[in-house]
């Protein structure tokens, strides 16, 4: 029996750019927090980003931290978290997508916890992803040979600073490898930048989205 728990995303609390009415034949760009934080949190970057995405900003399903997490801390081990438990905040929002009216096409973006989350769902489901863009995170580590992911290379962005300490240097240097293996990477470090975005690096990520539309 598997001691994942079964997760799911609250319907109610996620945060949409446009309302119902004006979804309709739009792309869907679905946002992931990070750790100890609330589905308000990146829903602010909406005015910096291309205006053609609907934008859905999802709470995650584990409350933790004064907040909410996609995997929980106390399931962590030497190398992060176990890639079980990403597997099953994985499954959520699959669960969640599955839900949703068609898009015709479903980016991803996320920070820190959230980024790692983005990594996941790609590698859930290779195929159903257009791009992904992951800002101060990484790569779960798993045995998972990722065959599927590697044959289809899905463009990813990967923003870090030289400044952020709250990232483990493993899990950096091992997405570092990971990532040019299983997709078609597009690797930005923004010197002197701590755990967090800056503003020329939401210009980055603007312009990659919109070469995705």
């Amino acid at each position: 029996m598997s001691r994942t728990p079964a997760l799911r995303i609250d319907r109610a609390a996620v945060r949409w750019s446009a309302p119902e009415d004006e979804r309709a034949d739009r792309p869907l760009l679905v946002l992931l927090h990070g750790y100890g934080s609330n589905e308000h949190d990146l829903i602010g970057l909406a005015p910096h980003l291309p205006q053609e995405p609907v934008l859905a900003s999802l709470r995650a399903p584990i409350a933790e931290a004064g907040g909410h997490a996609w995997f929980s801390h106390a399931n962590f081990d030497d190398d992060g978290p176990t890639s079980e438990y990403a597997d099953a905040a994985a499954r959520a929002v699959l669960a969640w997508l599955d839900e949703q009216t068609d898009a015709p096409s479903v980016g991803l973006l996320g920070f820190s916890q959230g980024g790692a989350m983005v990594l996941q769902l790609m590698r859930s489901d290779p195929a159903r992803f257009a791009y992904g863009v992951q800002l101060s995170g990484y790569v779960v580590a798993s045995g998972s040979p990722d065959e599927e992911l590697a044959r289809i290379r899905p463009p990813v962005f990967w923003g870090r600073g030289t400044a952020d300490t709250v990232i483990e240097p493993s899990s950096v240097a091992r997405t570092a490898v990971w990532l040019p293996e299983h997709t078609n990477a597009d690797i930005r470090v923004y010197d002197g930048l701590a755990h967090a975005i800056s503003p020329e690096e939401l210009v980055d990520v603007a312009a990659f989205i919109r070469s995705r539309m």
